[in-house]
C-alpha cells in the first residue's frame, strides 16, 4: 500500500468499523454484536463490509460456529483496541477534568475477604488517588464483564476456553476447600471418630449450582456417598452463609479465604477433612493490549501479595 493509498484508508476509516469490527471479534456473533451496539445486524453486515473494502481483505469467516478472525484480523484487532483505548482515555480527560478514572476489578465473593485487603493496601500506599471500584460475583459473569471492557482485571479462576478467549491466566495461589462449623457444633472434636456419613445429618451450605467450586464439593460428596438429609441452601454470598453457620447446625462448603478471618479469630472452625483438589486461583486480564499504569501497579501488587503468601504456606487458621 502506498502511502497515498494509506492516507486516504485512514482518512474513511471511522470509529463505528472499529467499534462494529470489535463487537464482532468480542461475540463471535454478527446478532449478539448487533444487540450490544443497539443497532440492526444488517447495519452490522453493512458496517463490516465497508472496513473489509477499506482494508482491501476480509476480515472474517463466516460459518455454523459464527464469525471467525481472519489472520489479518488478529493482527488489526490489537491496533483496533489500542485505538479505541486511546480515543477513549482522550474523551475522558476532557470530560473527566480532573478526576482520575477509576480502576475497575472483578473479585470472586470467596477470594475478597482473605486476598485482596492486603493487595488494597499496597495499591493505595502508592496510589492513593486512584479509585478502586471493586466488583464480586460469578466468575463466568466476571469474565464476560472482562471480556466486554467493564472490568479491567479479575481475580478468579480458570475457566472453560470459550469463556478464555482474548484472556490471559496468570496463577497466583491454590485454594483448598473446607469445611466451616460454628464452635460448639455436635460434629466439633470427634477428630478421627468423625464418620463422613455423620455430614448429611446437618444441613449443607454448598456454593451455586454450576460453579467450579460447586462441582468440587459435589464431587468429595458423591465419593464418600454422602446423600444431604437435612437439607441443603446454595449461595455465594459469604456473609450470609456465615449468619447460617453461626445461627445454627449448618456446614458450610468453602474455599478457605471466605472463612479465614473467622477461623484464625476462632469464631468458627473446620471440619478436619481434606478436600480436593484445590482450586488455583489467578489474575486475568485482557490480552490484546498491554495494561496502563494503574493497572501495572495493581498486578504488582497483586505479584507481591500471592508471592507473599506462597511463601508462608498453609495459612495460619486452617490447621487441623
Amino acid at each position: 500500500m502506498s502511502d497515498a493509498q494509506r492516507t486516504r484508508t485512514l482518512g474513511r476509516i471511522r470509529l463505528r468499523h472499529l467499534q462494529c469490527f470489535l463487537a464482532v471479534a468480542h461475540s463471535g456473533n454478527l446478532k449478539r454484536a448487533a444487540l450490544s451496539l443497539s443497532i440492526t445486524q444488517p447495519a452490522v453486515t453493512k458496517t463490516l463490509q465497508e472496513l473489509e473494502e477499506l482494508l482491501g481483505t476480509p476480515l472474517f469467516v463466516r460459518g455454523r460456529k459464527g464469525a471467525v478472525l481472519t489472520a489479518p484480523a488478529e493482527a488489526f484487532m490489537r491496533h483496533a483496541h489500542a485505538s479505541v483505548n486511546a480515543l477513549t482515555q482522550a474523551v475522558d480527560s476532557v470530560l473527566l477534568g480532573s478526576e482520575i478514572a477509576p480502576l475497575r476489578l472483578g473479585v470472586l465473593p470467596t477470594v475478597a475477604a482473605a486476598f485482596l485487603p492486603g493487595v488494597t493496601a499496597v495499591f493505595v500506599a502508592t496510589h492513593p488517588l486512584v479509585p478502586l471500584r471493586v466488583t464480586t460475583g460469578r466468575n463466568a459473569h466476571l469474565l464476560e464483564l472482562l471480556r466486554s471492557r467493564e472490568l479491567d482485571a479479575v481475580i478468579g479462576r480458570l475457566s472453560d476456553p470459550d469463556l478464555m478467549a482474548g484472556l490471559s491466566f496468570e496463577h497466583l495461589y491454590a485454594e483448598p476447600m473446607v469445611i466451616v462449623h460454628r464452635p460448639g457444633h455436635p460434629l466439633a472434636g470427634l477428630g478421627d471418630t468423625l464418620a463422613l456419613a455423620q455430614l448429611a445429618e446437618h444441613p449443607l451450605v454448598l456454593p451455586l449450582a454450576g460453579t467450579l467450586i460447586r462441582q468440587v464439593a459435589d464431587g468429595f460428596l458423591a465419593r464418600h456417598g454422602v446423600l444431604p438429609g437435612a437439607g441443603v441452601v446454595e449461595t455465594l454470598d459469604s456473609a450470609f452463609a456465615r449468619a447460617l453457620v453461626l445461627s445454627g447446625d449448618n456446614l458450610w462448603f468453602t474455599p478457605s479465604g471466605a472463612a479465614l478471618p473467622d477461623l484464625q479469630a476462632r469464631t468458627l472452625a473446620r471440619l478436619p477433612l481434606t478436600i480436593t483438589p484445590e482450586e488455583p486461583v489467578g489474575l486475568m486480564l485482557r490480552t490484546e493490549a498491554a495494561p496502563g499504569a494503574a493497572v501495572a501497579a495493581w498486578v504488582d501488587a497483586v505479584r507481591g501479595q500471592a508471592a507473599q503468601r506462597r511463601l508462608e504456606g498453609p495459612m495460619p487458621g486452617l490447621e487441623d
